[in-house]
Parts: C-alpha cells; structure tokens; sequence
C-alpha cells in the first residue's frame, strides 16, 4: 500500500465514533440531549427562533414594550425604500469617475466588507445618517461582542432585538458573542478579558461550561431568534455541529480567537464540519476567522480546502484588515494590500474592520482597544467612554469605506449592506 493511502478513515473507526455519539445513555450525550430536551422538540425550538426573528414580530415585540429604539428603526426602513443610500452602482462611478467604464469587475469574487463590534444601537443609526450625508457604505456584516446578560435585563432585551430588525431592514448578516466565552470567571486561574487575550492558562470554556455555551445559545436562540454566534473553543465547536445534525437551525462562526493559524488545523476544522454535515447537507458553520498570522498563502490553501470539501458557497474566510490599536496585535497592523492580491483568488471572503487607520489611531484620545469589548454599559459610562468608543467605531467605518474604496478602484466586487445599497 501506498503510504499516501495510509490517511484513509477506516469503517470501523467510523462506527466506533457513531456507537459513542449515538448512546444517549452515557455521561458525555446525555447531558447535551438533556439540555436541548429542556427547550422542547426540534420542531418546537425552530419555530420559537423562526418567529423570533421575523421583522414584523420584532417590530410588535418593540411597540408592545414601547421600546426607544422604534422610532428609529421606522426612519430606517424609510430611507431604506426612499434609496436615500448609495447604490453600489453610484458608489462605483464617485470612485472611478471618467474610468468607470473601463474597469472590469469579476461577479464570482466579492468582498465582505465587515466591522466589529457593534456594541450600541445608537452607534448604528449615528453610522446610517454618516453613511446617507456622505455617500459612504454601511458594512454587509456586523460582528458583536456586547455583554448578552446585561442587554437582555432591560426592557426584555429591546436592543437585542432593535439590532436583529435592523439587520433585516438592512440586508446584512451579523454574529453575536454569549456570554459563556472564556472571560466570565470559567478558568479560576485567571481574572477578565484577558483570558481571553492569549494566557497559556487556557481560552475557552472547561470543564462544564461547554455545556454552559449550549444552554445560553439555546436560550437565545428560541428567545430572540439569534442564530448566529462566535466560537472559539474546539468542545462548543462540536455541540454547534451535534445541534445542527439533529436538525437545530444553528450558526456560528470561528473566532480568530481559536488560533487557526496553519493550513492543517485549518483542514482539521473543515474535516470535522465535513464529517457532521447535517440530513439536508447543510453544515452550522458559516464564517472562519483565521488567525492574525496567517499570509496569503495560508489563506489560498485554507480556500483549497473549503472548496475541495464543498464548502465554498457556505463558509466565508474572514481576514482581519485593520485590527483594534491595543490589547491584541503588534502595530502598525494593516493588510489591506494583500487583501487587494487574495481578493482576486479567494471566492466568499470578508474584510473585518476591528480598528481604524494607524495615523487616526495614534493621534486618538483614546484610541481603540480589545479589551473595551468586555466593558459594561455602567462601566463604560461611569468612565465617561461611551463618546470615545462611538468615535472609536466610526473611526473603523472610515476604515471599512477605505477599503470598498480601493477594491473599486482594483476592480474588485464588495458586499455592502444589500438592501440599503442596491441598484434597483
């Protein structure tokens, strides 16, 4: 036998894992079925989220809790049907002027153009009037990192739901962050955020905590119809795939957090999404961060990968462009000229906007920091940094219109919100 062929998964390998998976009686499954029982059947919780997240649901939830965040989301949907938006279309001929006709744009290669993290309501509507006044584009992702616990103890969660509306007025998909991640006291060892940071101790959820994860999402997700989250350990990375293969309508995408940083972790990843592929084909993860350290050949192989395992249309590769100025990378930190380059390679790939410009940065009062993700609401105000971190996050919508700005100008396609910027 060839030694290539020696990697060949076994039958036997395969019915002794689906031997274990499948007996509920053991103290690894039971505990998971247990939990998803508490919710009801599939069925049932599918509904609960399906109604959760409709827009006219969300909008009578609002009204019936007479929530502040309404009269917002209605000049939202008004300046959605009035086009008072860019449409890609304008957006492209501001950019290349005389040029416009010559440049050539590829439909099968399109950009993301994605921002994080979108902590406030406020901040969104604040980022829409900018974006109206100055022709700007509003992002096609949005990635949250908002404590979940505090948000939905006032008014029965209303800025949850006012940012899921909006989401929908808008065309854009986004991710929220549980609670149960790494930095709520999970490892005793360490204090906070910066767990979560890159302390050899540990990131992620031990011991019973990954169980933890799944009751939190289960109860968002039936509660608010929240469907997509980030992961960053390899356990809850498995629960999101156990629930997706008995039928769970779940989502979650990879954190740059989890350290994918290596063409073969990245297959490992993919391996184990390919192997948990639910009845319908479908598979619960949507978005892989890979790691700041990879280049760009790291991130073809990774597509290689996808792509071979037929993940191509399912899975979005998403690269840090602009990182926050402090409390994670090195700076200057700024790949948007490789971006330019794997664009042109790299089908279904994002370009998440986590800090602004290094020279707006240095010059900032307080300039952009992970760690502030991890702030209360008290905290934050107590503090007097609500107005710094909203200039903070417009500082990282700049960024994001920087980058759309010169992917036009290489001919390269973006995805901006989709129903704010359409053509039509």
């Amino acid at each position: 036998m060839l030694i290539k062929n020696k990697l060949e998964i076994k039958n036997e390998a395969v019915a002794s894992v689906n031997k274990l998976l499948n007996d509920s009686t053991n103290d690894l499954m039971r505990p998971f079925f247990n939990i998803v029982e508490k919710y009801g059947t599939v069925e049932v919780i599918n509904k609960k989220a399906e109604d959760a997240c409709r827009l006219e649901n969300q909008m009578a939830k609002l009204r019936a809790l007479k929530s502040p965040y309404i009269e917002d989301l209605e000049w939202l949907i008004a300046q959605k049907n009035n086009h008072s938006f860019v449409s890609t279309e304008e957006y492209k001929k501001i950019v290349l002027g005389s040029n416009f006709n010559n440049v050539k744009f590829n439909k099968d290669f399109v950009v993301t153009l994605e921002i994080s993290s979108l902590q406030y309501f406020s901040w969104l509507i604040i980022q829409a009037k900018q974006a109206i006044q100055n022709k700007e584009l509003m992002p096609g992702r949005f990635i949250r990192v908002r404590n979940m616990k505090e948000q939905s103890s006032v008014r029965e969660g209303d800025e949850i739901i006012a940012i899921a509306a909006a989401m929908n007025i808008m065309g854009a998909s986004y991710a929220e962050t549980l609670d149960t991640k790494g930095t709520d006291g999970s490892n005793i060892h360490l204090g906070g955020a910066e767990t979560i940071t890159g302390y050899f101790g540990g990131v992620g959820e031990p011991n019973q905590y990954a169980l933890n994860w799944l009751d939190e999402f289960l109860y968002y997700y039936t509660t608010f119809g929240i469907r997509q989250v980030l992961n960053i350990n390899s356990g809850t990375i498995l629960l999101g795939y156990f629930l997706r293969k008995i039928g769970i309508k779940n989502e979650f995408k990879i954190s740059v957090f989890m350290g994918q940083d290596n063409p073969y972790a990245i297959l490992n990843t993919f391996i184990l999404a390919r192997l948990f592929l639910a009845e319908d084909g479908s598979s619960p993860l949507s978005g892989f961060n890979l790691s700041n350290s990879v280049n760009n050949e790291t991130i073809v192989f990774a597509a290689k990968i996808r792509d071979a395992l037929g993940f191509e249309d399912k899975v979005r590769l998403e690269h840090h462009i602009i990182e926050s100025f402090g409390g994670i990378v090195r700076q200057p930190y700024n790949r948007r000229k490789e971006l330019l380059e794997i664009a042109k390679k790299v089908k279904n790939i994002s370009a998440k906007h986590e800090g602004g410009e290094f020279e707006i940065e240095q010059q900032s009062e307080h300039p952009s920091n992970i760690l502030d993700y991890f702030l209360s609401k008290e905290e934050t105000i107590k503090n007097n940094l609500m107005l710094k971190l909203e200039k903070n996050y417009l500082d990282k919508h700049n960024s994001v219109n920087i980058t759309a700005k010169q992917l036009t100008e290489n001919g390269i396609c973006f995805l901006a919100a989709q129903n704010l910027h359409s053509d039509k």
